[in-house]
């Protein structure tokens, strides 16, 4: 049973508890989400307001532009369902190029986050936070100051860029005299400030569980990459649960799933059907109205 103490105080009051959302960082499980928010829709469910961190925050800004769950799936599947063209916006977006690593000037893989999603993102994602029909937030790391940014305001491609910016494979951003790297650095599942009385947290891990302990194979560089991020966020995660949890958390995302497997997003979006009902569950227990 999920721990509902502000869905307890609304139904003890007879009040209807606001729902607030929170997709966290995970790289490719992340397209888990997209059965939470097909959930939403067949009960009838907007969220108040949204939270996203990484893959989190692609998928809430588009979900909080209006876009249904089963728009998203069919824009996912419909994106990497043809591998080359998909490589070939990945090129597009890349700004490093072999030679700088021939003459030591950078990363011949790093990617513009901005140009990454203004080629992935569905055309109706606007441009600001303030044209979204839900109020989203998403969350960034301050490279210098060490410190978490919740970004809710202005241009929204920047700041979603910057919330996906993995050290090594996404180019940090700069904005409002910040420079800013992968929220997942610092808090990949961002329920925290949403906790309050009156509220349903509803939050979305999606960070990657171990593997198996056989496994001895040495991972490719990028691979690396990735995967140290995934440490990191289910570490930060658990921390974070166990010092405080949300009032409704749900585990998504199919197992032995690398954090780059885009490709395989068809057996990610099927393995994540049965979390459909774990949803509705959960959600109808919440707003179940008193006595």
């Amino acid at each position: 049973m999920p721990r509902s103490s502000n869905a307890d105080l609304s139904r003890a009051s007879g009040g209807t508890p606001e729902i607030a959302l929170v997709l966290g960082a995970g790289g490719a499980r992340g397209l888990s989400h997209i059965a939470v928010l097909e959930a939403f829709d067949e009960l009838g469910l907007k969220p108040a307001r949204i939270s996203g961190c990484s893959i989190g925050a692609i998928i809430g800004a588009a979900y909080a532009a209006g876009l249904s769950g089963r728009d998203l799936r069919e824009h996912v599947l419909a994106t990497f369902r043809d591998r080359a063209r998909a490589v070939a916006r990945l090129l597009e977006a890349r700004i490093g190029r072999l030679t700088d690593l021939v003459r030591g000037l950078g990363n011949p893989v790093l990617i513009d986050g901005e140009r990454l999603l203004d080629l992935f993102w569905p055309e109706a994602v606007p441009d600001r936070f303030e044209e979204l029909a839900i109020p989203f937030s998403a969350v960034a790391a301050d490279y210098h100051r060490h410190a978490e940014v919740m970004l809710h305001e202005g241009p929204l491609t920047p700041a979603v860029a910057a919330s996906l910016a993995i050290p090594g494979l996404v180019r940090p951003v700069a904005l409002c005299g910040r420079v800013l790297i992968d929220g997942g650095a610092i808090d990949p599942l961002p329920y925290r400030e949403f906790l309050a009385p009156g509220r349903v947290v509803v939050a979305i891990d999606v960070s990657a569980p171990t593997t198996a302990t056989s496994d001895t194979r040495i991972p490719g560089a990028m691979e690396a990459i990735v995967g140290a991020s995934q440490i990191l966020t289910r570490t930060l995660v658990q921390r974070m649960i166990e010092q405080q949890p949300p009032d409704i958390l749900i585990r998504a995302g199919a197992d032995r799933i690398g954090g780059l497997d885009f490709f395989k997003a068809k057996a990610i979006l099927a393995a994540a059907e049965p979390i459909k009902d774990e949803v509705k569950r959960a959600l109808e227990w919440a707003l179940e109205p008193p006595g």
